[in-house]
């Protein structure tokens, strides 16, 4: 139980610090976090657009574009983000787990 303790505590840190994504950029002056780069964005800066980043920008829309949510803080908005994200895996990896044990039994 004491491991499950403290890598609740971990990610419960994580969640918290998810934020330093907005805000280390902006102090900095930076531009966007790193890796959360569109394709106009790439091209600018190489001149170019990787062909598959192209390819799949078209496909795929994230479903809250730049971790907003409304009207809310960005900074609120990373923090519920980073939530649901831990849901989501969490809850990924929790049914993955019954479906392996079921199967073993």
């Amino acid at each position: 139980m004491k491991g499950y303790k403290i890598f609740a505590l971990a990610i419960l840190i994580l969640v918290i610090l998810s934020p330093i994504g907005i805000f280390l950029p902006e102090k900095f002056q930076a531009g966007d976090a790193w890796g959360e780069w569109s394709p106009e964005d790439l091209s600018q800066e190489l001149g170019y657009t990787p062909e598959g980043m192209e390819k799949l920008a078209s496909i795929y829309q994230a479903p809250l574009p730049d971790y907003t949510a409304g009207d809310l803080n960005p900074y609120v908005a990373y923090i519920l983000n980073a939530i649901l994200g831990v849901i989501l895996v969490g809850g990924i990896i929790y049914f993955i787990g019954k479906a392996i044990a079921a199967r073993e039994r």
